[in-house]
């Protein structure tokens, strides 16, 4: 069974660089609102969340129609595919494991277009001859997972006009938009207003440090897929603290632009001391940093206290490639401190 990162339950007490969550941890705000919401746990939850699609409206200042939440960005995958049942996806390799495995359940078709290790496994033009009209959707995420690589803006444009003109669904998974350079950052939740097979996934799950809430959304034009979606949903599947939890994160601007300071601040520092060990560094945009190193990193560093992700388990890597999440600078130095010395 794929084994994904964070699994401090099985590695307990250990510093755990395997998951890309925010390092400032969950705001004060957000636990306060979670733990109102546990004093409502008597009450069924709004199943259309709608106080919080409504938040998520002005913030995003688009129809409330347009948003769907769920149970984590995951859910939101699995119930794409379930209630679209594509025949035939794309999507290119390595990338977010939940595509592949949502797909499977329904006995889909998958092409995988191979990032070249040449090209730094950075999708490139040669991406475009991929997209065939016999596809039914495609799935990118951007910046990638576990890459970090950004999208080449002009690619993208180049490949959701390709799926206008073949009437392929487009899924975009921004979930780690959110930690790139706001110079850099290139949402394409503004293209779901004229296109209806355009798919925007977002999640609170990395930003606001809450994966133990499990929350995420997804955005389009095209209400009737959003219905559908929510049809093949369990009711009642967004938690009352979830939603109290969402609503009151909208609310944390502050800490958001600190936490993207600390963010670009530490993986500075983290690049600049992995550059001087024997690795090699690739150049992501996200909270987290991929490399390849010797063989073995993984059981070296966990015999040390440091839990990273082995990312062999990936479709499309092998061993010897690595991904950490960037911390806070205490724990970085932690981490360099061992691989200086595992290295």
């Amino acid at each position: 069974m794929y084994q994904h990162g964070g699994d401090i339950y099985t590695h307990k007490n250990m510093i755990d660089f395997s998951s890309n969550i925010n390092p400032l941890g969950p705001p004060d705000g957000v636990i306060t609102a979670a733990c109102e919401g546990i004093r409502s746990v008597s009450y069924y939850p709004d199943p259309w969340c709608n106080k919080l699609r409504e938040r998520l409206s002005k913030m995003h200042q688009l129809p409330k129609e347009y948003i769907l939440c769920g149970n984590g960005a995951a859910e939101l995958i699995f119930s794409f595919v379930l209630a679209y049942k594509p025949k035939k996806a794309l999507f290119p390799i390595p990338t977010f494991h939940e595509y592949e495995q949502a797909l499977h359940t329904i006995d889909c078709d998958i092409t995988y277009y191979s990032m070249k290790e040449e090209n730094d496994f950075i999708l490139t033009d040669d991406f475009i001859p991929a997209i065939t009209n016999d596809l039914d959707i495609i799935f990118l995420c951007n910046p990638n997972n576990p890459t970090g690589h950004l999208i080449p803006n002009g690619l993208l444009d180049q490949i959701l006009q390709k799926c206008v003109d073949y009437n392929i669904y487009l899924v975009i998974d921004e979930c780690f938009m959110d930690f790139v350079n706001k110079e850099e950052q290139d949402s394409f939740i503004e293209k779901c207003t004229t296109v209806k097979t355009l798919f925007i996934l977002k999640a609170f799950t990395k930003l606001y440090a809450i994966p133990g809430l499990r929350l995420g959304y997804m955005i389009s034009s095209n209400t009737e897929m959003l219905m559908k979606m929510k049809e093949v949903t369990q009711p009642w599947n967004v938690s009352v603290p979830a939603q109290l939890a969402g609503i009151a994160a909208l609310e944390e601007e502050e800490y958001v632009n600190k936490s993207i300071e600390l963010i670009l601040q530490e993986r500075k520092y983290l690049m600049s001391e992995l550059s001087k060990m024997n690795l090699k560094l690739y150049d992501s945009k996200g909270n987290y940093i991929f490399f390849q190193g010797d063989k073995g990193l993984y059981e070296e560093c966990l015999n040390k206290g440091i839990l990273i992700r082995d990312c062999s388990n990936y479709e499309g890597l092998e061993q010897g490639y690595y991904r950490i999440a960037v911390k806070d600078h205490i724990s970085n130095e932690k981490l360099v401190h061992i691989l200086q010395e595992v290295i």
